[in-house]
Parts: C-alpha cells; structure tokens; sequence
C-alpha cells in the first residue's frame, strides 16, 4: 500500500472517525498507540479512549508507552514499532514528544513504519512535532521539531488559541508553508509518493525528507 503520513488537528480517539476509517481501510493488523506527549498528563485515559475507538472504527490497539528519553532506547518499544504497520502518536505536548524521540532509535523505528508502506498518523500536539518548524503552543513562535515532514510547520486545535497568539503565529510563518488545523473535522494528509510530496534520500537521524507539493484538506463533514 502506499505510505501515508496524516496530521490531525485533534480530538484523539474522540473525533474524526470517519477520517480514521478512510486512512486505515486496507489496512490490517494492530494500531500502535504512542501517548507520549501527554507524559505528564493522565497517558493511560488517551490508551483507553483508543481501545473504544478501536471498537467503533474496527481495529485493534496496542499502547506503547515511552514516556520519557530511556524509554525511546528500549529494545522492546523499537520491536514494536517495527512490526507495526499504522501508528497513531498522540497527546498534546509537542516538546516533550521531541524531546523524548529525537534522534533515538525508537524514532528511526517509528520513521520506517512510512518506509514499508505504512500509515502514520499524528494528532494534536504530536503532528506539530512532527514537522519541521514545529509549532511552540506556548506562545505561537516556531522552533525545531522532529522532521518527519520538513519546509511545513501546522498550529493544531486553533479553537484554543487566542486571536493574539494567532496572528503572531501568522506573522512569524511568513511566506512558510503553513497550516492551521481545528480540533473536529479536519485533517492535513502527506502521502509519501506523488503527488503528496517529493521523496529524497534519508537525512540520516530518522528524518525521511519528504518535502509536501500541495496540500489536501479531508473533512468528516
């Protein structure tokens, strides 16, 4: 099948679900839930909205719970992730996810799930960190982030920022390639082969260099 990354805009396992089915239908086998942006905030209540949503959408959900840099290093997590063919990384703290992932083997094993033709999805906090600027929600300014989708940066669940924070944010982007994203009904998917973007050589730190053509807007409604 061919690869997909999706940024979500947010609602993990509580909205979007047809958009969920539409990206998973062909797919078989588990879905990996990775809560770790929500380290410091409840992980296990985002586990167990994913086995219900798993029940309304028709998949099966395992959690794999690094929630802090060792974790990203443990043999057994980067199994995981290297037997799983579609990814949901969620939770809403895009620096702890990068904090926690960058550069790490975990991270590389997360990254080759695109590589074999896989499905990985980011929602909220976690799809900013998968760019490169990610977004800092803190104040709206843009910083490193994790790359996985370079030149692209997204500001997720705009509900919740202020019309300052916003315009800031817009200010800063520029001319950038830049996306906002509500928290129910829409979704920025990044299809790993033409026309969703230009694939070139690995960067060589778990970073694929897909670099986005044109956007596409899926909505449930």
């Amino acid at each position: 099948m061919t690869a997909v990354i999706a940024l979500m805009g947010g609602g993990a396992f509580t909205a979007n679900d047809d958009i969920a089915r539409t990206l998973l239908e062909g797919r078989s086998g588990r879905v990996l839930v990775v809560p770790t942006a929500d380290a410091f905030e409840e992980p296990h209540l985002l586990v167990e909205a994913a086995v219900a949503w798993g029940e309304r959408v028709g998949v099966a959900t395992s959690p794999l719970m690094a929630l802090t840099r060792p974790d990203a290093r443990r043999d057994d997590y980067v199994a995981m992730a290297n037997d799983a063919d579609a990814v949901w990384l969620v939770g809403d703290s895009p620096i702890h996810l990068r904090t926690v992932m960058k550069n790490t083997p975990l991270w590389a094993a997360l990254c080759a799930v695109v590589d074999r033709g896989g499905l990985l999805v980011g929602v909220g906090g976690s799809a900013a960190a998968m760019c490169d600027p990610m977004t800092d929600p803190r104040g709206g300014a843009f910083t490193i982030g994790l790359g996985l989708v370079d030149a692209m940066a997204v500001v997720t669940e705009t509900e919740n920022w202020s019309p300052e924070q916003l315009v800031r944010t817009r200010q800063l982007a520029g001319d950038a390639t830049f996306v906002e994203m509500h928290l129910r009904g829409d979704a920025h998917r990044h299809g790993a082969d033409p026309p969703w973007c230009e694939r070139r050589p690995s960067l060589g730190d778990g970073r694929r260099g897909c670099r986005p053509r044109r956007l596409a807007v899926t909505s449930s409604r």
